[in-house]
């Protein structure tokens, strides 16, 4: 993808986590799918638009100028998203992102382009399958079940 910043043009090159796709379709049939990212929207927008080309799967984008910066972490306010977070989680490598809402936080290892058999993501839809029938996702979250 071309990321232009400050006027000058770089290209990168996506890697996908394995299943993304497959991910991303299924869960878009349960949920509202939101990014919020802690990068920079010159490039994040590119990326965000290979994962949906369509634009059919992903209904929302906040950017790091959403977050709030405490030290060198990105805090994701999820209230910015929804002001009842009783059906808002956020799925993050970095539970500092989470700080202030850690009972809607669903914490995935980091993913690194040489690990082609990553099923984190498979691994995640029966557990966010079943989550979409409670009343409120931070009664199952706030076990801690995930650390």
């Amino acid at each position: 993808v071309e990321v232009v910043v400050d006027n000058v043009s770089c290209l990168y090159y996506i890697y996908k986590r394995p299943h993304v796709d497959y991910f991303l379709k299924k869960v878009s049939e349960w949920y509202n799918i939101v990014i919020y990212t802690a990068s920079i929207v010159e490039y994040a927008d590119p990326v965000i638009d290979a994962l949906d080309p369509n634009g059919t799967m992903i209904q929302r984008r906040y950017f790091r100028e959403s977050c709030i910066q405490r030290g060198n972490n990105f805090i994701k306010d999820l209230s910015m998203i929804e002001s009842d977070l009783s059906h808002v989680c956020l799925i993050d490598n970095s539970p500092a992102s989470y700080a202030l809402n850690r009972e809607n936080g669903i914490p995935i290892l980091a993913w690194y382009n040489n690990n082609s058999n990553d099923e984190a993501l498979l691994d995640l839809l029966p557990f966010l399958d079943a989550l979409r029938f409670t009343q409120d996702i931070r009664s199952i979250l706030g076990f801690r079940l995930f650390s």
